[in-house]
């Protein structure tokens, strides 16, 4: 039965309506605890999550100027001869759910950050600000694949609790009250077929008399 146009003031209609409102308000209230669940743990993540952002925004505050003093040194051509060959890092991905949500977590991460020895470049090689801005960089790789987890999940709730606010609010603001409005409508119109019946049954008794 749609909820667009009018059902006909009928029994059967009165009770689908009854039977569909329950349903909607159990969906609503089920709406509403996992809104409140996905509002706590956005609450829960959100601290450890605002402090790494601004770990990571001061290491990039440092590392570009480090970077740029680097290039300054070293030239475009000669950073790129230190940084080959271009490392592959690989890192294991789990998928799972958090409160309905699908998420993908990294399992685990090679550490980014090396030593002088382990980067293959001899230290009267390179300049003291194209290591700096090496380890840097590092540094800060490190901050982002650590923070990945956390920010790739406070996204997928962040969407979740978006739209399950967008399904609360069409069921509360739309749904129920068309719904009430309907069994509102029917009642009125069986009560009043109903005291028309009274009348007409009370005037044929009393004819009879």
């Amino acid at each position: 039965m749609s909820t667009g146009r009018r059902p006909a003031p009928t029994r059967q209609n009165l009770l689908a309506l009854q039977r569909r409102l329950e349903r909607v308000d159990k969906g609503t209230t089920l709406l509403r605890r996992k809104r409140e669940a996905l509002v706590a743990e956005l609450f829960r993540l959100a601290r450890p999550a605002a402090t790494a952002r601004i770990s990571i925004a001061d290491h990039a505050a440092a590392a570009y100027p480090m970077l740029i003093d680097a290039l300054a040194k070293e030239g475009s051509v000669g950073l790129r001869a230190l940084g080959w060959p271009a490392r592959d890092l690989r890192v294991s991905i789990r998928s799972g759910q958090v409160w309905g949500v699908a998420v993908a977590e990294i399992l685990e991460r090679p550490m980014v950050r090396r030593t002088p020895h382990a980067r293959g470049v001899p230290p009267p090689g390179t300049s003291g600000a194209a290591a700096e801005a090496t380890t840097a960089f590092e540094e800060l790789t490190d901050l982002l694949l650590e923070a990945a987890n956390r920010e790739a999940l406070l996204r997928r709730l962040g969407e979740a609790l978006n739209r399950t606010s967008r399904q609360v609010n069409t069921l509360e603001r739309r749904l129920q009250p068309t719904l009430r409005g309907q069994l509102t409508e029917i009642h009125r119109t069986l009560d009043e077929r109903e005291r028309e019946e009274r009348l007409r049954l009370a005037r044929l008794l009393a004819k009879e008399r």
